[in-house]
């Protein structure tokens, strides 16, 4: 048994070797021959708060250690490149497939593989990059020839950290032989603010600052760094006393000396400054033993002592204090100042990651007036906020690259005298530079090619960003990329962002609109505080479509669409319109929210969705009401519907910019709508009948008739058509029912002009020509078919009103003219039934109608050949008779 276990076991780890061997043999080995193995560095910090310890392993990967950085972009890679120059790293090349992703790196290790087509010596400077900006988080530059190009290049890395707050840290490296200590001080602050470190007199138990040495470091109003050593002799600001011109308060060491015999003091040294991401970062040296023993206190390397700091504003110089002088903290302890025990001989490193300032962005703020230009130049960059750079970037009125800020609605004007080797541009591309030959989604504002000029001859370009502008947006140059920087963009007063605005019913809300090609944008403001504002789209609240914002508990602002066809909440019903540029936001209790929607829904044929019927029409006035309550939620009920309402609608002319209080002017279109059916349903198709079955009644009568009526229908008509066209405060061209209505009036008007072009009829008894035969033709047909299309106008007109005004007996009137045209109909079938029987009668000699007579030309139907032809025959066997009569007497 145990001789089985044995032979398991041994057979178990036989096939776990040749399994590990197998492996071990199937990896991508890797040589050693580059001269670079074994070469340690640390990054740079650039941007992002970048910081690590860097060191080759072999020919193909190499170690990453202590790294910190803030989050980046999805595409953070190791990058390869020739030199840092702006055109050289730009065309550099990634050299592993491992990406930095969305993180934040803390204190991390990690080892990276480069890919197999890239050496070492094709590598001059190794870059964290990211691609999607063109931005060079932190690099190292790899020696050529053994030797390293940049021997005093400074780093942020030091031997140890220590957390002071929670915005505040320093950290130092400790050279005793050398008699020096470095200290970093590092704080997520504003940029006039001090960092202050030193260290408390060690014979003081209480009121520590008290006689300590202290070093401040700041940076000035251009944004150079710099640090000076401070010696405190009171709890105020420095002041020199009238008599004898001595120093007390927080006061540089020179001060106090240069009142005695002018030496300077200032052991003190600045090594290295910069500010990333809001955070300043100043690191300078000082001796442990200094040889100022009146205002310097000595370090002793190997014994904890009383370490104070502090952060505040930096006051600059003037005329009587030349000096950067720090100001009262002015905060918490632990928060703007405080102190601790410190043995600078002891590793400590509790600094765990990067240091994270709220207020990332450092550079000039330029406010945009709509009356002063700004003025758009180029010149040297120097701490433009997107390394790397090229040589020469934009200037607005004087700052490089500065923050542009903007309201939308009101107009920016640049002055462009940046040369004509740069045009300027508004982009929602990042670089810039001809961005749609690589950015194809890039969206040009304003400016182009010709946005180019010189200061002799500035070319003035005008960009008036509105309400669809995205909050943040570039300023760039047309043809090199990363010259600009960022435009903000944000919302102006309502008056300026729209082109249009009313007071509704009760001026308790105003509404706002601006009309584009196909779509509208829109916005309602409450005047006074209220828990949501609903404004809707018809004559009262039922059967409308309404849109209502309010605040959530949360306190985001929230916008929905409802259709309402009832009183209750149980008839208030969700809709998903297709609403674009969405805000609602509260200020101090005053409701405002924004919107922009087309005029016709994106609804298929098939789709029934009450949505897919809120269209509007620019051309027809929008009838807008509103209400305003308490509270509003998704789940509505009887307890927070609306308490304040409009006690009317407002009638809004969306394309003149006007509106008016809604008036009943329904009498307006009954009249309008009862003088269309006299003329098209009585007078015009009376005028007809009498033309086509009155030719009989002896004399002219039937021609008086058909006259008289057509013309007193023409007149009718046009009095009517004025009717509507006062009530519309304008002639619109739009409805069904007026294209039908137009048609109709326009083969009307013809007529008389037809009849007074009429060729003369032929004498008794003569052939007619055939200008008369086709002037008939086309007098009978323009005619009817002025009648078929007139009723056509009466019945979308009764729609129409029904529409518009949600009439209850719009559906009683069609069915009235419905059976009033078909009753038209069965009296024409008859009396046609009639006619023809009398023509037929007088074809076979039976006589003619009592009311009969036969010498009218105009009773000849010239459009029928037959009875034409009927009519001839007639005639000459009436002749005939006469010849005969005395023969039979």
């Amino acid at each position: 048994m145990y001789n089985s276990k044995s032979s398991l076991l041994l057979l178990l780890f036989l096939i776990n070797s040749f399994i590990f061997f197998c492996n071990a043999d199937s990896g991508t080995k890797c040589s050693n021959t580059s001269s670079l193995i074994g070469f340690e560095s640390n990054f740079t910090m650039v941007q992002h708060q970048l910081r690590g310890h860097f060191k080759i392993l072999d020919d193909c990967s190499f170690q990453v250690s202590r790294f910190d950085m803030l989050s980046g972009s999805s595409d953070v890679v190791f990058w390869g490149a020739v030199a840092v120059d702006f055109s050289n790293i730009t065309r550099g090349f990634p050299i592993s497939d491992h990406r930095l992703n969305q993180t934040t790196y803390k204190n991390a290790s990690f080892s990276i593989q480069l890919l197999p087509n890239v050496t070492w010596d094709q590598i001059k400077v190794l870059s964290v990059w990211d691609v999607t900006t063109l931005s060079d988080f932190g690099h190292l530059t790899l020696p050529t020839n053994g030797s390293d190009l940049y021997p005093g290049r400074v780093h942020t890395m030091f031997d140890n950290c220590k957390n002071l707050s929670g915005n505040y840290r320093v950290r130092w490296s400790l050279n005793v032989e050398d008699n020096w200590i470095e200290i970093g001080l590092e704080a997520a602050t504003k940029t006039m603010n001090y960092m202050a470190f030193g260290w408390a007199n060690p014979n003081r138990t209480k009121e520590l600052m008290l006689g300590a040495d202290i070093a401040v470091a700041a940076f000035t109003e251009e944004g150079r760094p710099f640090v000076d050593d401070f010696y405190i002799t009171s709890y105020s600001e420095c002041m020199l006393h009238g008599k004898d011109g001595s120093a007390v308060g927080v006061c540089p060491d020179v001060v106090y000396e240069n009142t005695t015999n002018g030496m300077t003091l200032n052991n003190t040294k600045l090594v290295y400054g910069h500010r990333r991401d809001g955070v300043s970062f100043i690191r300078f040296r000082k001796p442990l033993n200094s040889s100022d023993g009146k205002y310097d206190l000595p370090v002793n390397p190997t014994e904890e002592m009383t370490v104070i700091w502090a952060l505040g504003l930096m006051k600059p110089p003037d005329t009587i204090r030349p000096y950067y002088l720090p100001q009262n903290h002015g905060g918490p302890m632990m928060v703007a100042y405080g102190h601790l025990r410190l043995n600078v001989s002891e590793n400590v490193d509790d600094c765990f990651g990067p240091l994270d300032a709220d207020d990332k962005q450092d550079q000039d703020l330029i406010i945009a007036s709509a009356k002063v230009p700004l003025v758009v130049t180029t010149g040297e960059a120097l701490h433009y906020p997107n390394p790397p750079n090229p040589s020469k970037v934009l200037y607005i009125n004087k700052k490089e690259a500065p923050v542009l800020r903007v309201e939308r609605g009101v107009p920016v004007k640049f002055s462009v005298q940046t040369g004509h080797d740069v045009a300027l541009y508004i982009t929602s591309d990042y670089l810039g530079g001809n961005a749609t030959l690589r950015n194809a989604t890039e969206t040009i504002y304003s400016g182009g090619p010709e946005a180019e000029g010189v200061m002799a001859s500035p070319y003035e370009l005008v960009w008036a960003p509105d309400r669809n502008t995205p909050d943040q947006v570039f300023y760039q140059s047309l043809y090199q990329p990363k010259m600009g920087w960022r435009v903000e963009v944000v919302d102006g007063g309502l008056s300026d962002m729209y082109n249009n605005s009313v007071f509704l019913d009760d001026q308790q809300v105003t509404f706002f609109w601006t009309v584009s090609k196909d779509s509208i944008s829109i916005a309602a403001r409450g005047e006074k505080k209220s828990g949501y504002l609903a404004i809707a789209f018809g004559g009262e609240m039922v059967n409308s479509y309404a849109y209502v914002g309010w605040i959530d508990n949360a306190g985001k602002g929230r916008l929905n669409t409802y259709w309402i066809d009832g009183k209750d909440a149980s008839n208030v019903h969700l809709t998903n319109e297709n609403l674009t540029h969405v805000r609602c936001k509260s200020e101090n209790g005053i409701i405002t929210f924004e919107f922009t929607r087309p005029f016709n829904p994106s609804c298929s044929s098939h789709d029934k969705k009450k949505e897919c019927k809120n269209i509007l029409d620019p051309t027809t006035p929008l009838r807008v009401v509103w209400a305003m309550g308490a509270k509003w939620s998704e789940h509505l009920s009887e307890r927070n519907m609306h308490s304040v309402t409009s006690q009317r609608p407002v009638r809004v002319m969306l394309l003149h910019g006007s509106s008016e209080a809604e008036q009943d002017l329904r009498p307006v279109l009954a009249v309008h709508g009862f003088m269309m059916f006299l003329a098209w349903g009585i007078l015009l198709p009376g005028g007809i009948l009498a033309a086509r079955y009155l030719k009989h009644v002896k004399g002219d009568g039937w021609y008086q008739i058909h006259v008289y009526l057509q013309y007193s229908g023409l007149a009718i008509i046009l009095l009517a058509v004025l009717f509507a066209v006062a009530e519309l405060h304008g002639f619109f061209v739009s409805s069904l029912h007026v294209k039908f209505g137009i048609a109709a009036i326009f083969c009307a008007c013809v007529q008389p002009v037809n009849a007074y072009l009429r060729p003369k009829k032929p004498d008794h008894g003569v052939e007619a020509s055939s200008n008369r035969i086709i002037w008939e033709y086309f007098h009978v047909i323009v005619g009817r078919g002025a009648i078929v299309v007139g009723i056509a106008a009466l019945f979308t007109g009764m729609k129409h009103l029904g529409e518009r005004y949600k009439g209850e007996n719009v559906h009683g009137l069609s069915w009235a003219l419905i059976i009033w045209f078909l009753i038209g109909a069965l009296l024409v079938i008859y009396l046609e039934y009639r006619e023809r029987q009398r023509r037929r009668d007088r074809f076979l000699g039976r006589g003619n109608w009592v009311l009969g007579n036969v010498e009218e030309d105009d009773s000849v139907d010239l459009l029928n050949p037959h009875h034409a032809s009927a009519r001839t025959g007639s005639q000459n066997s009436g002749l005939m008779e006469v010849q005969l009569e005395p023969l039979s007497r």
